[in-house]
């Protein structure tokens, strides 16, 4: 049975992933694959036609994407308050990063102590420190030093810890560990080597309840584990990477697929 909702909005949503959402929906679809105008008036969502001018109401929204310019879109999103796909306000709390790691830290039972360097300060340590600035992922906007740097941004700085670099991944029910590869000491899901492993439970229960306490319905953390067996959070990805493994890939369409036709 056709559900209520006939008018759905696709934002970000890569040509790949489109063609497989159109496959099974019949109803209205806006699909802009940049970040569209919007107007929020009564309680009501309008989004920009992909072809023409004007606007139409939608019903629901499923994000996915990160770019520049966004975070004044989720707040959009936040303020309808409408059915969006994830939560628009758990991302408009994860958006910044530092804001981000900050409440996820408070929540973690594998937090660790950061420091935090205003742009343009010099900071000076003596042991093995990595910086983070921005608010992307994926490697970038990081440096490892020890003695006396001047960071040219807003960042927090953090013990480098030797160890083996995982996420956890939850996409609605589902979960996966990923074991993070790279040829340096910048680690990430692209390379071919990275992959499936056993799920640490203790890992996986911290993810769930920042994933609850944050409202999110998709989250990716990453975490350090020492060869001491220790461990601590790295990070929070509000959008994680959901074209690198076929299988994630997957859960991801049937999830966002059944949340679109449902009532």
């Amino acid at each position: 049975m056709m559900n209520t909702y006939n008018r759905i909005a696709l934002i970000g949503i890569e040509p790949e992933e489109y063609e497989v959402i159109r496959a099974h929906y019949t109803g209205h679809i806006i699909w802009h694959l940049a970040i569209p105008k919007i107007v929020v008036k009564d309680e009501v969502l309008f989004i920009e036609k992909a072809n023409g001018v004007g606007m139409l109401p939608v019903d629901k929204v499923v994000y996915y994407g990160i770019y520049d310019d966004d975070f004044d879109f989720i707040s959009g999103l936040a303020i309808w308050n409408g059915p969006c796909y994830p939560n628009a306000k758990g991302m408009l709390d994860c958006r910044f990063k530092i804001p981000c790691l900050i409440k996820a830290l408070s929540l973690s039972q594998f937090s660790a102590p950061r420091g935090f360097v205003s742009a343009g300060a010099t900071v000076t340590t003596t042991q093995d420190t990595v910086a983070k600035w921005g608010n992307w992922h994926c490697g970038e906007n990081k440096h490892r030093f020890t003695g006396a740097w001047e960071s040219e941004y807003t960042a927090t700085i953090e013990p480098y810890f030797e160890g083996e670099a995982v996420r956890i991944m939850i996409i609605g029910n589902k979960h996966w560990q990923i074991q993070l590869e790279g040829p340096t000491w910048l680690k990430s899901i692209h390379p071919e080597t990275a992959g499936f492993m056993q799920v640490d439970a203790d890992l996986l229960a911290d993810t769930l309840h920042i994933k609850k306490a944050l409202q999110m319905d998709m989250i990716g953390n990453d975490y350090i584990v020492t060869k001491e067996g220790k461990k601590y959070l790295l990070e929070v990805n509000h959008i994680p990477n959901i074209t690198r493994f076929e299988t994630v890939r997957t859960v991801y369409l049937e999830t966002v697929i059944d949340w679109i036709t449902s009532s």
